[in-house]
């Protein structure tokens, strides 16, 4: 499978506090990551590391061939990436349809509202509500949706299932692995590890800002004793 993005020895700080050393990690096309460990581990600034938000970082970061480490941050998701951070970013002034469309399509194939209702009926229900008057597993929905019609390559979600109803999981869970049939890539850092276990085609392991294993899901049961150790599941 050939890489999308290609991450090697990328390190971060905070400041002068250094949080990632050494992060080493690959995403084939058309594949869906799950990046597990604990909170305060790195997983989330590895995410906002990579599509430009901490800006103190050295290494390497390459998507499609494109070294992407001097690339601005206004320019991400031009060059393929779209991000859907835990805050998640709605407008509140806004309606759900409006939201929809704020985002520049930024390459063909993204989706078209009609497309996007389809997968999340919700939303076609709610199009005329204001964002922020949307329940949290909605404007998830919309936030996910939002970067779809954009015609990324790449999708990153950061916990996306946090705090969620269970039945609002399970529909995030069965749009992301529409969204694998429909050729998207995926890469996401998730706390629920049953959720990840379900959409995941690889994993990889963090702890104190490094990657500790990687290994395909059709590994996990051997795994398990591993796992227990470093997440406590």
């Amino acid at each position: 499978m050939a890489p999308l993005l290609q991450v090697s020895n990328l390190n971060a700080w905070y400041g002068e506090s250094h949080v990632l050393h050494g992060v080493d990690m690959t995403v084939g096309e058309g594949e869906t990551i799950t990046i597990l460990g604990r909170n305060g581990v790195g997983k989330t600034t590895t995410l906002r590391t990579i599509v430009g938000i901490i800006r103190e970082r050295k290494g390497e970061i390459r998507f499609a061939g494109k070294d992407m480490l001097g690339v601005p941050l206004h320019r991400t998701a031009h060059n393929g990436i779209g991000f859907v951070p835990e805050e998640r970013g709605i407008f509140s002034t806004l309606t759900v349809e409006e939201n929809l469309m704020l985002p520049p399509v930024v390459a063909e194939g993204g989706m078209s509202l009609e497309e996007i209702y389809e997968l999340f009926p919700n939303l076609l229900e709610r199009r005329s509500s204001p964002g922020t008057k949307l329940s949290g597993g909605e404007q998830q929905m919309l936030a996910i949706a939002r970067i779809l019609r954009t015609g990324v390559k790449l999708l990153i979600l950061d916990e996306p299932t946090e705090g969620l109803a269970p039945v609002i999981v399970q529909r995030i869970g069965e749009v992301l692995k529409t969204l694998k049939e429909r050729g998207m890539t995926v890469l996401l850092v998730e706390q629920n590890f049953r959720f990840a276990s379900r959409v995941a085609d690889r994993f990889y392991l963090m702890d104190h800002g490094r990657m500790v294993a990687n290994f395909p899901v059709g590994e996990l049961p051997g795994k398990m004793d591993m796992l227990h150790k470093v997440l406590g599941v």
